[in-house]
């Protein structure tokens, strides 16, 4: 995966996790796990972690 495609995931990511913080809807939660579940299969390492060291 390059790193664009990456960049894209985290996008998403974030911009679920804030429609989630709005109205708790399952299809977002599930959602939400498999982001997670690729950007660890392609990395090795999890999503939640990257974001806190970046910020």
């Amino acid at each position: 995966m390059k790193k664009s495609e990456l960049r894209r995931l985290v996008v998403k990511y974030k911009e679920t996790k804030i429609k989630l913080s709005k109205s708790n809807d399952e299809k977002l939660i599930t959602k939400l796990e498999m982001i997670e579940h690729r950007y660890y299969h392609e990395t090795g390492r999890t999503l939640k972690l990257d974001l806190e060291e970046i910020t």
